[in-house]
């Protein structure tokens, strides 16, 4: 990725939206463990047509930690991006700290949208599917937000 593109993909982090969703274990042991929240998705507008940055908090309420292990949409690629000391790299896996969250914002964690079929437009929403170690996938509408927009959870 060139500089120019992950300057740009950095620039798309001022959006912003709630949505929560649930998500409980399938084994039934300590459920409260696996219940994991989604708040503050969104999509900033994205300059290129096939490329875009995606943010979002999962919370962890429970006892147990778990990790996010991918992240899927019919929309296109999606792969999870951390960032220390302003360098960007891919990872495969993210921890959800129990009783905490893993947050995805601008100059930190983040998704990356690429190959993506359609250039998302603001208004539009963008559905993933998180996928994790213990817990049940868990569904996101990510709404496409203007590139300017500033969330009021400051991701």
């Amino acid at each position: 990725m060139s500089a120019t593109a992950l300057a740009g993909a950095g620039a798309l982090a001022l959006v912003g939206a709630v949505v929560l969703v649930g998500c409980s274990g399938s084994d039934g042991s300590d459920a409260s463990a696996k219940d994991l929240a989604v708040s503050g998705a969104y999509i900033p507008q994205p300059v290129s047509a096939d490329m875009a940055a995606g943010f979002l908090t999962i919370s962890n309420p429970g006892s147990s930690q778990d990790e996010l292990t991918s992240v899927t949409s019919d929309d296109g690629d999606i792969t999870m991006h951390e960032t220390n000391g302003g360098t960007m790299e891919e990872v495969s896996r993210l921890t959800v700290p129990a009783h905490g969250q893993l947050v995805f914002k601008s100059g930190a964690n983040h998704l990356m949208f690429d190959k993506l079929k359609r250039k998302p437009e603001q208004g539009q929403t963008i559905t993933v599917e998180l996928h994790f170690a213990q817990s049940d996938p868990v569904v996101v509408k990510m709404p496409v937000k203007s590139a300017t927009y500033v969330p009021k959870t400051g991701h």
